[in-house]
């Protein structure tokens, strides 16, 4: 399966091939604060499975950590996806595919959370283990 997505001009085109590694909603900070949103919706792919199709030349990237490069497109500020590189993962935002049926399994950064999701899924305080945190989980 292919997902295509945009950013929110239309200048810069991107696919994700195949299925997510994983799903779900991150509370931390950072992704707040970049997001402009409460929690952050993410879908993380391996590198491989995502590839800029248009408009490569309109992407900028900021890094403000050695986790994330966060990019976006220069000609409408459009958020469009978050590199991983010490993760080997690509957070492709689920807004910026649509077509994508979104089925969250977990919240990571839950200690950070400012709007509590009484959902059922694990909440983690940080990130799993295999990806560096405690994988401690923590009360709805």
């Amino acid at each position: 399966m292919t997902y295509s997505g945009t950013c929110f001009c239309g200048s810069v085109a991107l696919e994700a091939t195949g299925s997510p590694e994983a799903m779900g909603y991150c509370h931390c900070r950072s992704c707040r604060s970049w997001s402009g949103g409460p929690v952050n919706a993410f879908s993380l792919w391996k590198p491989a499975a995502v590839r800029v199709t248009a408009g490569a030349e309109y992407i900028g990237t900021f890094q403000k950590t050695k986790i994330s490069q966060r990019q976006y497109c220069t000609k409408c500020g459009g958020h469009l996806m978050t590199i991983h590189p010490t993760l080997n993962l690509v957070d492709v935002y689920a807004a910026t595919i649509p077509s994508l049926a979104f089925v969250p399994a977990v919240h990571v950064n839950y200690a950070e959370t400012v709007l509590p999701m009484r959902d059922g899924l694990p909440k983690l305080k940080d990130f799993p283990a295999a990806l560096g945190g405690s994988g401690q989980t923590i009360p709805e």
